[in-house]
Order: C-alpha cells, then structure tokens, then sequence
C-alpha cells in the first residue's frame, strides 16, 4: 500500500522541512497494522551472526531513532532492521534545521547530533515487542556531555542486550564531537573489550557489531579490523556517512556541515567496505552501507564483501517500493549466473573494487 501512495505523497513531503517529513513518515509507519514480514523467495536467505535473515536488504540506523515502528518496517519486507542511534540521557541533538536533501545528487547531509529520547524510552518499546518475529538491532553512542563515553556504551548494552539481536557500536558518527576519536586504537580496544563483557554479563546470544567511518585511513582500517577481531565483534558495518565533499555535488546545501549520505557515499563506502573485505575475508561478516539505491547498487556491495546491506537515503527519494525491486533485481541477477545463494558472490571482487569503486 505503502508504495502505491508514495509517489503521490512524496511532492508533499519534499515541501516540508526534511526533519518535519521524516518525523511524519515514522508516526504514519507506526500506524500501520502489524503483520508478519511477507515470505522472501529461500535464494535470498542468509546465516550470518548465528542468525538466519530471510533477506539481505536491511533498514539501516536513523530512520527509526527511538524504535517506534520497527515491525511494521519489516512488514515493508525489510530483511532485518537498526533501531537508533541510542544514548543512556535524552538529548536534543544539534539545533534546527540539521537536515538537507540534495535531491539533484540523491544526496541527504544530516548533522542531527543523536538527538534520542534515550536508554529507558527505547528499552521500554523494545521490551514491548518482545517474542516478536523479525530481526531487530540497536545503534548505541555516547551522550555529548558525557564525562565517560566509555560508560555510556556499557549502560546502552547492559541495558538492550536480550531485547534485539544484534547491538552496533557507533563510534564513527561525525556529529558528536570527539567521537571518531574511539576509532583510535587504545580506545577502541578499551571500548570494545568493555562492550563485549557487558554483553557477555547481560546476553551473550546478542551480537556485537562495530561501525566504522568511510574516512579512515588505511592504516587505520588494519588497526580497528585487527582490534574487532581480537576482541570478538561478530561483524562490521561499513560505513557511516562522510565529512568528505566531493567536487560532484549540485544540491544547494552542498556547503552545510554533517555527514554526507546516499548515492555520493556509494564509491567510497564500496571501496573501504572491499578492501576491510580483503583484511578480515570470511573470519567476519560485513554489512554493506552507503548509497545503495538500486538492485545493482546491493549486487556490487555484495560482491565487494557484504554479507548484508543497509539502505536509508534512497528511501527518502524511491520510497518503500524499492525494498522489493532490489529484492526482484538480486533473484534476476542470480538467475542470469545459475547461482542459488548469495554466499558465493560475497567478496568475489573484493579486489577489483578495492581498486576501482
């Protein structure tokens, strides 16, 4: 239904304020009926992180940042969905407005802030949908006033563990000031091993994931791999949004601050996503994010080295139809190669993106 109306709505929307059209969209997705996620064909299936998703196509983290409609975002026939980011305080986030469309680059530059109604808001929503079916997980950060980040992230596992089945640690935002700087290798070491024993304490059937920047250097990608593995991360999402500008953009709020998201992110996401492919290869499951608007966009993440993919921005100019046409263009390109799972693809060339993405 949902994608029937969407192209009639979308004018609508697109004259509002972006952060009004997306508050609104969520309460509308909230409204809707739950119903179980629709049957996916079993080509698509994927076992990753001891868990089974019908489908690789994900909802990635900052749609729903307070976990008001997770089932009824996998009702849209997402493969799993990421709730958050979550802090332990409410906070506000960045003063408006803080959100821009680049419509003409299929663009978005946000500089939100975590704004989140916080640790026990979210908790409680999730804890309401417990024994639900459908694969849920939660984007945890640190609050900005925070005089031990470190902490925070240990309350927001101790806190969600056993409520969702995977928990991303996000020290890759580029909003809140200082936290990239838990990228650097002490304290990402620090971070994770604290994290990991949280879980371990609360659930230890909760997966661990980590979130890492598109910026990093390549020396940097060989540290924080080496450290998510001694650590026991189960997998690595790449990546986040990027402060970087590239010379490309039309939209007229190119200049605004924040992270940069969608079809601009895809080239360089891809890149970093095929060479952490190259350093960790099967030892540890990847999910492919940034500018995935197309099936052909999520075959190339895939073959890169995604075992999963996440979308967000594509949504905000496709709507909720192009959840199944990825979904559609993924079996056809299966069937053009005889091949009946996904799992051979993944990483295949790896190398050649690294390279050329």
């Amino acid at each position: 239904m949902l994608s029937t109306v969407f192209p009639l709505v979308r004018p609508l929307l697109h004259a509002l304020d972006p952060e009004t059209a997306h508050s609104l969209t969520v309460r509308a997705i909230a409204q809707l009926p739950l119903r179980d996620p629709p049957a996916d064909d079993p080509r698509l299936c994927v076992t990753v992180i001891s868990r089974t998703f019908s489908n690789p196509i994900g909802l990635a983290a900052g749609f729903d940042k307070g976990a008001q409609a997770p089932d009824a975002l996998l009702g849209l026939g997402f493969g799993f969905v990421e709730v958050g980011g979550v802090v332990p305080r409410p906070q506000p986030g960045n003063p408006r407005p803080r959100v821009f469309r680049l419509p003409e680059d299929g663009a978005v530059i946000n500089r939100y802030g975590l704004n989140s109604e916080g640790l026990a808001v979210v908790r409680a929503r999730l804890e309401a949908r417990r024994g639900r079916p459908g694969i849920v997980g939660v984007n945890i950060g640190a609050n900005k006033d925070s005089t031990d980040r470190l902490a925070d992230y240990v309350a927001c596992t101790r806190g969600l563990a056993g409520l969702v089945d995977f928990i991303t640690v996000n020290v890759s935002s580029p909003n809140t000031p200082g936290l990239r700087d838990l990228q650097g290798e002490a304290f990402l070491d620090d971070l994770l091993a604290r994290v990991v024993a949280a879980r371990d304490e609360s659930s230890p059937g909760t997966a661990i994931l980590l979130k890492i920047a598109p910026d990093i250097g390549l020396d940097g990608l060989d540290a924080m791999t080496a450290t998510a593995r001694r650590r026991g991360v189960d997998a690595l999402v790449v990546s986040n949004t990027t402060v970087a500008r590239p010379a490309s953009l039309a939209g007229a709020a190119r200049g605004e601050t924040g992270g940069l998201s969608g079809r601009p992110l895809f080239s360089p996401s891809t890149r970093l996503l095929a060479e952490t492919y190259r350093r960790v290869g099967t030892a540890l499951p990847l999910i492919g994010v940034g500018g995935v608007d197309s099936a052909e966009a999520a075959w190339t993440k895939i073959r890169a080295g995604a075992s999963l993919v996440q979308l967000y921005s594509a949504l905000i100019y496709a709507g909720p139809g192009l959840v199944g046409e990825i979904k559609t263009g993924l079996l056809r390109r299966m069937e053009a190669e005889g091949i009946t799972s996904l799992a051979g693809v993944v990483g295949r060339d790896a190398a050649e993106l690294a390279r050329s993405a």
